[in-house]
């Protein structure tokens, strides 16, 4: 959900500026949630820091010392908390950071 500010500008929902309201908060919880495991913390942290903006899932097992199944599951946390997506390619699946999706997480808890 987006709040409207001033002259029509668009912002994200800020837990310090007004009460959130339920789909809001449900929202951010879940992004904020997905971010409370240290695997997926890393993964996301890979993710961003990748040279090319997206990393083939295969290349994310020895980096994080989980195996494939976890590391999809990680995956598939990130995804549908709206942070990550993936496109496939013949068998494996290539995943980039949502940047506007991080960006409204550090807004929520601006200032």
């Amino acid at each position: 959900m987006v709040r409207t500010a001033q002259a029509g500008k668009e912002c994200c929902p800020n837990v310090l500026a007004a009460p959130l309201s339920e789909t809001e908060a449900g929202d951010l919880a879940r992004a904020f949630a997905a971010l409370g495991d240290p695997v997926r913390l890393r993964l996301l942290s890979l993710l961003a820091s990748a040279p090319a903006g997206e990393v083939c899932a295969c290349e994310l097992v020895v980096p994080v010392g989980r195996s494939q199944p976890t590391v999809s599951h990680h995956l598939k946390v990130l995804s549908e908390a709206g942070l990550i997506v993936g496109d496939k390619r013949g068998r494996w699946i290539w995943y980039a950071v949502v940047p506007e999706r991080l960006t409204l997480l550090r807004r929520a808890l601006e200032p």
